[in-house]
């Protein structure tokens, strides 16, 4: 039976967009390539992989700052995810089992919501990635789009890093933009804590 996984890359950086990403196909062939949490490859090895992966059906969304920040107003970054997990499950062959990387600390309250937002067999588990191909493999996909994402904003706005708050390129390049004036409002996470604190830090001195 065709199996699918759904993960994300992109969830806490304080710059760029957050992609979602669905992979559906055979479990042996999926082990037989060699997928693994993305997180524990390196960039080299999942673009890789990433051309292998062309092979099997899969999709993707790429979630702007914009609509992220609107979520975290509200405190409902989880019901960002759910809405685009929600999404790409509809994707997948009706009769697939969907594998999901929990986002939510509760995995049975966001089976529960998935499989009634899709109508699809839905299986939620944390560290998903790393116990079921299709969702390495998923993560894989997101991390590779993401990845390349950056280099484009890289390309426009100059080398920030990561984009993570713990990235020390990262935090220079957006301090450096609030004091000269750079305008990073499409691509900074307006309502992190990391970019009030250094905007706030800005407007005292």
């Amino acid at each position: 039976m065709e199996e699918c996984g759904i993960d994300e890359a992109g969830r806490g950086p304080l710059i760029g967009p957050m992609v979602m990403a669905i992979l559906c196909g055979n479990r042996k062939e999926l082990e037989d390539i060699g997928v693994a949490d993305s997180k524990k490859l390196s960039p080299q090895r999942r673009e890789q992989l990433f051309v292998d992966l062309q092979a099997f059906n899969h999709s993707f969304v790429v979630i702007n700052p914009s609509e992220i920040d609107e979520y975290v107003e509200h405190k409902k970054l989880n019901e960002l995810e759910e809405k685009y997990a929600s999404k790409l499950a509809l994707w997948a062959p009706v009769e697939a089992i969907i594998y999901v990387d929990s986002f939510d600390v509760n995995e049975s309250r966001l089976q529960l919501k998935l499989a009634t937002n899709s109508g699809r067999k839905i299986i939620c588990r944390h560290k998903a990635d790393e116990i079921y191909p299709a969702v390495s493999a998923a993560s894989i996909v997101a991390k590779v789009i993401r990845d390349r994402e950056i280099e484009k904003l890289h390309e426009k706005y100059g080398d920030f890093g990561s984009g993570y708050p713990s990235d020390p390129r990262t935090i220079n390049f957006v301090k450096n933009a609030l004091k000269d004036g750079k305008d990073i409002d499409k691509i900074v996470r307006h309502q992190w804590k990391t970019y009030k604190s250094m905007l706030n830090k800005k407007l005292i001195y």
